[in-house]
């Protein structure tokens, strides 16, 4: 078995498991942040629900460490309550990102499960151990029931054969996946990694690359840990673990490999975290700002980096450079190291510890027409503020803060470039990257709880069901664009919303001639779209503003893994299918689908195709209401 399989095995009771089977999987690591928090603790009390082990569930507060916003703060107290009176430890504000605290306080170890509201809680992956992001319905139930339906993924191999070139970062060997990858050719699957480049890299570099798996459509990326992995993860938790290797007669779907001396330093064009070209396409590039940190690039080793470039120099006059350390932890190790006072001498803005620039109100967010360069993992429209977000690794984008404009560490100049006072500055030279892509080549002893160990006996007639219609009637919204990611569905601006009927009024509000959709949409209303739908964060909110709209159903030719699941268990009904156009369809048509028979029928030229079924798991769900509704 892969390792995904072995994790999965290990912690549903099972011999082995083969991809595309739906299982019961024990968590071992069950986390709620700020923003989700709220939501989960909603969950639960809204439906009488209990904490199943305090032991193995936590706060993390990374989202707004600040607590700058009264809406985060109302949820982050809401969480303490919640928290003291069920005896559930929280990470508070001085603490860093959920994720890193999960590794470096030995919460999780190789082998392990978690689940967490953060969407890259795949990082875990860096250590062996599986990790999910997953929306507050999927957590409020792994809190109240310590194990959650998964279904087991094709896995994908990845050998990065040769030498790595000298300079050639983390963040630059991940830019050149996503490049060769794309947003969605892994959609869905469990990617690991190997070569003995790979093998050599140390944790920091591992989770800068895990941690983009998502900006991937991937599951989880993971790496088999090494020694050095291995007795770290031991001296922090102070416990004997099992870790879990892949077998090497192991079945990998597609497996590739990479030779890494044809990577190159590489970053991220405004937009989109997979139009990667090399640094040099846009050297030269005026810049407002700089961002250093992230669950990507905010530990000790990557802040390092920039404190040896920064030493000695000054940011360029004009230019604000943010750096965030991931954790206190490194926060404190900065201290201890003069790293901050390196910092504070050269102009650098430095911030407590948490995630940062990745929702509203957080620092390293930009204003309209801004030029940032950020070690972040997600540039998308509006992600991190009203302006422009090149991606990059801490030594192009501290460079670049210390020369005014995009450059490398091996370049940068005895003088700054100055900011004019008329039009501006170099212009965007708009390179597109190579399009190529690469071509494929030939335990816990507690019990696992749960619904859907045995999916063979699922269906529309399970005990419970509340006779829901299987056959949907309604008007099509044609939203035919590839890789719309949650921001563009529901922006993060809004995070802070609880109440679902609210959220209905921002779904589409960041999309590109669809922001007037709420007011556009009629109950009964069926959306029609493209591949790799809800790709992004965890937040249920992109799915509950469609049902708060009264929209019956989502069609795509794919959907964002997280998305899927937070779809499937707020019973909302999603279907795919890989080509629409024997349907004929026009604007606002009238559309028929019918969930048993799993078809869709343009009801205005009686045209029908058919659709990629439901599961019996989906069907259930659906039939309950939600997931939470759904009984033993």
């Amino acid at each position: 078995m892969t390792i995904i399989e072995k994790i999965i095995a290990r912690h549903s009771g099972r011999e082995s498991v083969l991809p595309g089977e739906i299982v019961d999987v024990h968590i071992d690591v069950r986390l709620a942040r700020d923003f989700g928090g709220a939501n989960v603790v909603k969950n639960l009390v809204d439906n009488n629900l209990r904490i199943a082990d305090s032991t193995k569930t936590w706060f993390t507060f990374d989202c707004n460490p600040t607590g700058s916003d009264q809406k985060y703060a109302a949820n982050q107290q809401s969480c303490r309550l919640f928290a003291r009176e069920h005896k559930i430890p929280v990470y508070d504000l001085n603490s860093g990102i959920g994720t890193h605290l999960a590794i470096d306080q030995g919460l999780a170890l190789p082998g392990d499960t978690l689940v967490s509201t953060d969407s890259h809680a795949n990082i875990l992956g860096a250590i062996g151990c599986f990790g999910q992001g997953m929306g507050d319905r999927d957590i409020a139930a792994v809190w109240s029931r310590g194990a959650v339906w998964f279904k087991v993924p094709p896995s994908v191999k990845i050998t990065l054969s040769g030498k790595r070139p000298e300079g050639l970062l983390a963040k630059d060997i991940v830019l050149n996946l996503l490049h060769r990858f794309g947003a969605n050719s892994l959609l869905g699957y469990s990617v690991e990694i190997d070569g003995e480049e790979a093998d050599r890299l140390t944790l920091d570099e591992r989770i800068t690359i895990s941690s983009m798996a998502t900006e991937m459509g991937a599951i989880a990326l993971f790496f088999t840990p090494s020694e050095e992995i291995l007795s770290y993860c031991f001296q922090r938790s102070g416990r004997e673990f099992s870790p879990v290797f892949p077998d090497p007669e192991a079945g990998y779907e597609k497996s590739y490999t990479l030779d890494l001396a044809e990577f190159f330093p590489a970053l991220s064009l405004p937009g989109k975290p997979h139009d990667v070209v090399p640094v040099q396409a846009v050297q030269g590039r005026k810049i407002d700002s700089a961002f250093i940190g992230s669950c990507t690039n905010g530990r000790l080793e990557d802040l390092r980096l920039a404190a040896s470039l920064l030493k000695g120099r000054k940011v360029a006059p004009g230019v604000v450079l943010k750096i965030v350390p991931s954790t206190d932890e490194i926060w404190n190790a900065c201290l201890e190291e003069g790293l901050l006072a390196i910092f504070k001498e050269s102009g650098a803005l430095v911030s407590n510890a948490g995630c940062a620039g990745c929702a509203s109100g957080q620092v390293g967010q930009n204003g309209p027409g801004e030029v940032t360069i950020s070690t972040g993992n997600r540039n998308f429209a509006g992600k991190q503020g009203k302006g422009e977000v090149f991606l990059a690794s801490p030594a192009t984008a501290a460079a670049s803060a210390i020369a005014g404009f995009i450059t490398t560490a091996a370049e940068i100049p005895e003088k700054p470039l100055l900011f004019g006072t008329g039009p501006t500055e170099a212009a965007h030279p708009g390179v597109a990257p190579d399009t190529d892509k690469a071509t494929s080549s030939g335990g816990t002893e507690e019990k696992v709880s749960g619904t859907f160990a045995s999916p063979a006996s699922h269906s529309a007639d399970s005990e419970g069901e509340n006779n829901k219609p299987t056959l949907l009637e309604g008007k099509v919204w044609l939203v035919m664009e590839d890789n719309i990611d949650t921001d563009m569905i529901f922006h993060n601006r809004h995070l802070a919303i609880t109440e679902p009927a609210e959220m209905g009024a921002h779904a589409f509000g960041n999309l590109k001639g669809w922001e007037d959709y709420a007011s556009r949409s009629e109950p009964g209303d069926i959306i029609l779209t493209g591949s790799n739908f809800g790709a992004g964060s965890s937040r249920q909110q992109a799915v509950d503003c469609f049902r708060a709209l009264g929209n019956q159903a989502i069609i795509a030719r794919s959907f964002g893994a997280i998305y899927e699941r937070n779809a499937i268990n707020a019973g909302f009904p999603i279907l795919t299918c890989d080509d629409l156009s024997p349907l004929d369809l026009k604007q606002r048509d009238r559309v028929a689908v019918d969930l048993e028979k799993s078809t869709l029928t343009n009801l205005e030229n009686g045209r029908t195709i058919g659709l990629n079924p439901f599961s019996g798991v989906q069907m259930q769900i659906y039939q309950a209401g939600d997931l939470l509704q759904v009984r033993d």
